[in-house]
């Protein structure tokens, strides 16, 4: 099978899947612009040098994902076949991102266009770019997994094959739950006012980050990520990476979450020439 050759821009915050354990939902463009949704891939149960980062280039042989209808769902032959073959800098004033990511990929303004278009099963993924940042904010959220689902998970992925390579069984352990739900509001082009929720593996790790350099104190930490999310990103020429969940898309009145921010740095007048 031909390995198709794909940049990841996304990467989610693990989730809990009794049938494929801890899984990461990653997604990249083509050379051609055109989406795909990788999944699932056990990233964190890759080693390092299996290990891809956002704006790498990685190659798979890939078969579309039979249990997902979206239409740029695929999954892994194999996962142990994902492999880095290069990485998109950020030389020249981010040219090559700007070139794929805005000039090749559609960018979308109005969120009206990408709720019809899931409900037609045509798009779950997409670059946004909102016309007039309202808010970043945040909610409570539920402080550990579903015990159960935590259960039926664990007792499923320990029975290992005894002739396969399963180490990490001995050692692996289930990612924190993130206490808190992380959402911008905007508008679009067209002035109506919009809310998302942000899944992204960043804004995850970040929070964590901030809580350990905050001594434990989560206002503190919060407040960190505010002023990445809010302070920071407001300054640069924000683009958000869209998909919908698989459980709402096609369903809800707006399937659409944020997986991912494109932060590009705005060009100065002369470097639009």
């Amino acid at each position: 099978m031909e390995k198709q050759r794909i940049l990841v821009t996304v990467k989610t915050y693990p989730t809990l899947s009794t049938k494929y354990g801890e899984t990461v939902c990653t997604a990249g463009v083509r050379e051609d612009g055109s989406w795909i949704r990788l999944y699932p891939v056990p990233f964190r149960r890759l080693n390092e040098q299996e290990k891809y980062k956002k704006y790498d280039w990685v190659e798979c042989g890939l078969v579309r994902h039979k249990a997902d209808p979206r239409p740029e769902s695929y999954r892994p032959v194999d996962s142990a076949e994902l492999t880095r073959v290069a990485h998109m800098d950020t030389k020249d004033d981010w040219r090559e991102r700007r070139r794929l990511l805005l000039d090749t990929c559609s960018v979308y303004d109005r969120m009206e266009v990408l709720i019809a278009a899931a409900k037609a099963n045509a798009l779950s993924l997409a670059i946004f770019k909102p016309t007039d940042l309202k808010d970043f904010y945040w909610r409570r959220d539920e402080r550990d997994w579903d015990e159960h689902r935590l259960a039926q998970m664990r007792a499923m992925h320990a029975q290992g094959d005894l002739f396969d390579e399963d180490s990490w069984r001995r050692t692996f352990k289930v990612i924190p739950k993130l206490p808190y739900s992380f959402h911008y509001r905007f508008m679009d082009v067209t002035g109506k006012d919009r809310n998302l929720q942000i899944l992204d593996w960043e804004i995850g790790a970040l929070f964590w980050n901030c809580l350990r350099s905050s001594g434990g104190d989560e206002p503190a930490a919060l407040e960190k990520v505010k002023a990445r999310y809010w302070t920071d990103f407001a300054t640069r020429d924000l683009h958000l990476f869209l998909g919908t969940t698989q459980q709402f898309h096609q369903r809800a009145p707006n399937p659409w979450v944020i997986i991912g921010v494109l932060p590009i740095p705005h060009q100065r007048q002369g470097e639009l020439l």
